[in-house]
């Protein structure tokens, strides 16, 4: 059963599978996002060796997407090997790798039940609610749900990218976004109110894998606390 994200996914983020095992991630995450790239040794061999209950989304990110993957086949191939596992329910593709062809047949290539979270970083900055409106299209065209990560350079660029992400969960049309950096942080706790699908964060702060990032329990508890109260 692959994650169909009709709901938001609160996800460890790790390059340590045994992290899945921690009480932490026990508790309070939905899943594990396991990042090939960081992982020391073979990233492949710690699929064979999970044991946990948490479903994974598995995430081998190129260089030029801000991660230490190799931008070769060999990376690719990693990833839909990866996909066969059935603790693998979810897979995270950079939207550029399937526009441009490289990834453009990976849905051909791993199995029905697992989906695809097409993504894209921006690291520089946060776009107009327009270009932000442009990926997100490209990224849910390409994906099932498409992540739209950008950077703030202000907490002023926080509210574009909740608009675009209400208007596209509005319209039926699953996306996870956040702003990295310290002026969009509270955007990681406050995006799934406006329909955000993921959430990203380290079972240790220390062990952060983009800027901003939480960890997994305070995320959890912040997400909690400001969901809105139907009976409020």
């Amino acid at each position: 059963m692959s994650m169909d994200f009709d709901s938001f996914v609160l996800a460890a983020a790790t390059a340590d599978l045994a992290d899945a095992t921690h009480p932490m991630a026990r508790e309070h995450a939905d899943a594990a996002e396991f990042r090939m790239d960081l992982a020391d040794g073979d990233a492949l061999a710690a699929f064979e060796a999970y044991d946990a209950d948490l479903p994974i989304i598995a995430t081998n990110r190129v260089e030029w997407e801000g991660g230490e993957a190799a931008d070769d086949a060999d990376r690719l191939d990693a990833l839909a090997t990866a996909a066969e596992y059935d603790a693998v329910e979810a897979i995270d593709v950079e939207l550029e790798a399937m526009r441009r062809g490289d990834a453009a047949g990976i849905a051909d290539r791993i199995p029905e039940d697992v989906s695809i979270v097409a993504s894209v970083h921006d690291f520089d900055r946060t776009p107009s609610i327009e270009d932000l409106r442009s990926l997100a299209s490209a990224a849910t065209e390409h994906g099932d749900v498409g992540k739209v990560v950008t950077t703030a350079e202000s907490v002023d660029d926080v509210p574009r990218l909740l608009s675009v992400t209400r208007e596209f969960t509005a319209q039926g049309s699953p996306v996870a976004t956040m702003a990295m950096g310290e002026p969009g942080r509270h955007s990681r706790a406050v995006a799934p109110i406006y329909g955000s699908r993921i959430g990203y964060a380290p079972v240790d702060p220390a062990d952060a894998t983009a800027p901003g990032q939480f960890d997994v329990a305070s995320l959890a508890e912040l997400v909690t606390e400001l969901a809105p109260n139907p009976e409020a």
